[in-house]
């Protein structure tokens, strides 16, 4: 027993050092953040004054909207790329994963092409599409997508998961009277929480960090996200770099939230998802 904690000790103390090495960046970003543009510069990790008022001039720096706006965008778009994406991911993976049909496992195939696929080879079409359909400066270019499929990898994960559920629980609930239907959502969906709650914490971080989309379709200030929002502190003529740095800084609040709160099944979908199948 001894041996055991002095080895765990010895553990702890080489991995601390690259602990810290890796939270330097965090830290230094906190740091920074109450720090003044001309303080900014200064080798020093924390100010010598606390400048609060990056925080509150920051959420209210345009004169026609506060952060909240930005926020309340984001989110509002998040919740429905999370459902979109969660829903198709179970619901497809479900049909693969399961159900007989013809020219299954070519369509299975077909499918994990797409993941070779760069995804600026679509963004012309995609966007000449959305163009002529009118939805332009909306956030439906944005969330649609995740209605009708969400992503090739969010499928694979969830059939390996389907894969490994044992057949014999399918045929005691179809000797018991449940359709296709009644068999995924009493006993395939309970089954594959932790790779739904995957699916969900992926499809918010990757949507939320998706600058590029969300630049190329939305173009009226009000309906901009949070990372077009920090966007406009650059196209300033004088950019207040510590206003900058505190708006991003609670930009990555949410993302954290979710993932502390969510940690437990997502490492359990994640290290689980190696051995389905």
């Amino acid at each position: 027993m001894r041996s055991e904690k002095l080895a765990a000790l010895r553990s702890h103390l080489i991995l601390l050092p690259f602990s810290l090495l890796m939270l330097y960046p965090v830290i230094w970003w906190v740091g920074a953040s109450f720090k003044s543009t001309a303080e900014l510069g200064e080798p020093s990790l924390w100010p010598t004054v606390f400048m609060w008022e990056n925080y509150t001039n920051g959420w209210n720096f345009s004169p026609q909207f506060t952060f909240a706006t930005f926020f309340a965008n984001t989110l509002m778009m998040e919740v429905w790329n999370v459902i979109g994406g969660v829903a198709t991911a179970a619901l497809v993976g479900y049909g693969f994963g399961r159900l007989n049909f013809k020219l299954r496992n070519f369509w299975f195939s077909i499918l994990l092409l797409t993941m070779m696929l760069p995804a600026q080879v679509t963004v012309v079409p995609q966007y000449i599409l959305f163009n002529k359909l009118g939805f332009t400066d909306s956030y439906v270019p944005l969330v649609l997508p995740h209605f009708f499929g969400g992503g090739a990898f969010f499928v694979f994960l969830v059939v390996q998961f389907v894969r490994g559920i044992p057949r014999e629980l399918d045929e005691a609930a179809q000797i018991d009277g449940a359709s296709v239907y009644g068999i995924f959502f009493r006993i395939i969906a309970p089954l594959i929480k932790p790779a739904l709650v995957t699916v969900g914490i992926f499809t918010f971080l990757w949507s939320w960090d998706d600058f590029f989309s969300q630049l190329l379709y939305l173009s009226s200030v009000e309906k901009f996200t949070v990372g077009l929002a920090l966007r406009m502190f650059i196209d300033q003529f004088e950019v207040q770099w510590g206003q900058l740095l505190a708006m991003s800084l609670l930009s990555v609040v949410p993302s954290a939230i979710l993932f502390f709160v969510a940690q437990k099944h997502f490492v359990e979908g994640i290290a689980t998802t190696g051995i389905k199948g």
